[in-house]
């Protein structure tokens, strides 16, 4: 239907009011008032149908389909990954071919002789990287002097880049308390961040007495490994001289060291649901990923802590270097590039803390995701032309590791069930296979619950929040792979540690309003917009039943958006 009134322009309308309904040129106020009625009365709204209609069927389906043919093409890469993945964690299990018996393992000689039962011991670095942990600094400090290893065969290493002067004494006054306890231990500080981590522990290894040691043990400050940690460890490196690294699990379960100041102390994947969500992806990353990648390649990322290196692999292959903000999976890709071997041995857990403020939440995944898709621009020249591994391990390490789980994944989890899926129902001549949107995704999830079966019962909730997240890690891809404005962001993950045992902590549903403005992210709550208004033209026009899907993933986004997600700690 044409708008009536041809002479009705709407630039002349609004002359015309903004002069208070004086006459202007080629403007009559019946005009205005036919032009009125006609909106007003639902003429308007016929006329955009209208124009939807047209365009539709010529435009808006051709470019659906694209997406929806590229969308699925990237789905059943994803699910060949996933099932590949899971058959191999599956057969280690059930074949029962753990890291003992698939590398030699005996326990370090001591002998009778205490002299030479120490010098049977390697020298071990222990590195503890820190930037204004004033919550967590005695915990990993703590548990690096408790490790069993003769006291003059182990280094302490305090890594310490706070710029809190406060917080810097704090952490010095610890490390002077453990030395006065015989404690090999040292307070080491930089003039400037350069490099962030990366260039803390370079320069952390330039230390004269780092010469004699024979290997370096990596933990993050909220990270507490217990006494055994480099007795179970330790070992594949002496009897295995091609491995180069030995990756431990984070364990984020019940605390079994029991020293005096952490008596009380309890990890925290119980705080909220969004922090058992996070267990349930780290479950399955350590028990499927990494075992997959070292049982099959050698290779897996290294997670940046809870790890034991050789300090020699570490030089050979240059090093650590902050070209990235990922710079252990770096180093992993560099060693692995150079014949050494990785090692996951998921029976050694260590225990970590959970960012439990959707904040901090955020700041880690876009620092891993952003990393990862900028460190595979850089590097996939170095893969390709490396002549120290074969053509199937390249092919693993392009495709597999990076491609598909790093740029692939992201991609298609947010633009398949967030933006194709929802817009499809506007456009009825685009018709989604049901194996795309309901086969693909359940066999996926089944195969994610299989390794968390004690948190089955929270799926439908990890299945939302992470396509909520997909967003965020959707555009962390995107900056990598461009290497756009934030691609080298670094925001340390915040800790809580005690003041979860000194402040009240509060589930997220019981935040005070005064704090409404500082949760609010309105990107989540405009989309959520949009998925409930293409669920109710679903509902009321469509025929099939994805409103109930997209209603669901729109209260999801709304949740996330009003700031109900996370911790809230109590400043009283």
């Amino acid at each position: 239907m044409e708008p009536p009134a041809a002479d009705l322009d709407l630039r002349n309308i609004s002359f015309l009011l903004s002069n208070t309904l004086l006459p202007a040129d080629g403007v009559t106020v019946p005009g205005v008032l036919e032009f009125l009625k006609w909106r007003e009365g639902g003429e308007f709204l016929r006329w955009i149908g209208g124009i939807w209609r047209e365009v539709r069927p010529r435009a808006v389906a051709p470019a659906l389909w694209v997406a929806v043919a590229v969308c699925l093409a990237m789905s059943v890469m994803l699910l060949v990954e996933v099932v590949s993945m899971a058959a191999v964690s599956l057969a280690v299990k059930l074949l029962r071919l753990s890291p003992e018996r698939r590398y030699r393992w005996e326990p370090i000689a001591a002998g009778d002789d205490p002299e030479a039962a120490s010098l049977a011991f390697p020298m071990v670095l222990v590195q503890i990287p820190m930037y204004n942990e004033r919550e967590v600094y005695k915990l990993s400090i703590g548990a690096a002097c408790a490790l069993s290893w003769p006291s003059d065969r182990i280094i302490i290493q305090v890594l310490d880049d706070s710029t809190d002067p406060t917080v810097k004494d704090m952490v010095e006054v610890e490390c002077r308390l453990w030395a006065n306890k015989g404690i090999n231990i040292n307070y080491e500080v930089r003039e400037n961040r350069r490099g962030y981590k990366a260039g803390a522990l370079k320069e952390g290894m330039e230390h004269s007495y780092v010469q004699q040691c024979e290997f370096v043990a990596i933990f993050d400050s909220d990270f507490q490994p217990e006494p055994d940690f480099l007795m179970r460890t330790v070992p594949f490196m002496v009897h295995n001289s091609k491995i180069a690294l030995v990756q431990a699990c984070w364990q984020f379960g019940k605390p079994l060291l029991t020293w005096h100041f952490m008596d009380d102390f309890a990890v925290n994947f119980s705080d909220c649901l969004m922090t058992r969500i996070q267990k349930m992806t780290l479950d399955y990353h350590f028990k499927v990923e990494q075992e997959a990648g070292s049982s099959t390649f050698a290779f897996f990322g290294f997670n940046g802590t809870a790890g034991v290196w050789r300090i020699s692999a570490i030089n050979e292959v240059g090093g650590w270097k902050d070209r990235t903000t990922v710079e252990d999976m770096d180093l992993a890709v560099r060693a692995s590039l150079k014949g050494w071997k990785l090692l996951y041995v998921g029976d050694v857990k260590v225990k970590s803390e959970l960012p439990s403020t959707l904040k901090a939440y955020r700041h880690q995944q876009h620092r891993w995701t952003c990393g990862a898709a900028h460190l595979f621009r850089k590097i996939i020249v170095e893969i390709s032309m490396a002549k120290e591994v074969s053509f199937w391990k390249k092919c693993y390490l392009i495709y597999s590791f990076f491609f598909v789980r790093k740029i692939v994944a992201h991609i298609v989890t947010f633009f398949l069930y967030c933006i194709v899926i929802p817009t499809s129902v506007l456009v009825p001549e685009v018709i989604i296979p049901t194996w795309g949107v309901v086969y693909i995704p359940t066999t996926i999830t089944l195969l994610n619950a299989i390794r968390n079966p004690s948190s089955i019962h929270l799926m439908p909730f990890w299945i939302l929040f992470e396509n909520v997240m997909s967003m965020h890690r959707m555009k962390a891809t995107m900056i990598g792979v461009f290497e756009a404005g934030s691609v080298n962001e670094w925001v340390v993950t915040e800790k809580l540690g005690e003041t979860l045992l000194e402040k009240t902590k509060i589930p997220i549903l019981e935040k005070p309003s005064s704090r409404l403005r500082e949760r609010i992210h309105l990107p989540e709550i405009g989309f959520a917009v949009f998925l409930f208004l293409c669920a109710c033209y679903n509902l009321a026009y469509g025929k099939n039943s994805f409103y109930v899907y997209i209603y669901l993933q729109a209260v999801a986004f709304l949740v996330v958006g009003l700031g109900y997600v996370g911790c809230f700690i109590s400043n009283t």
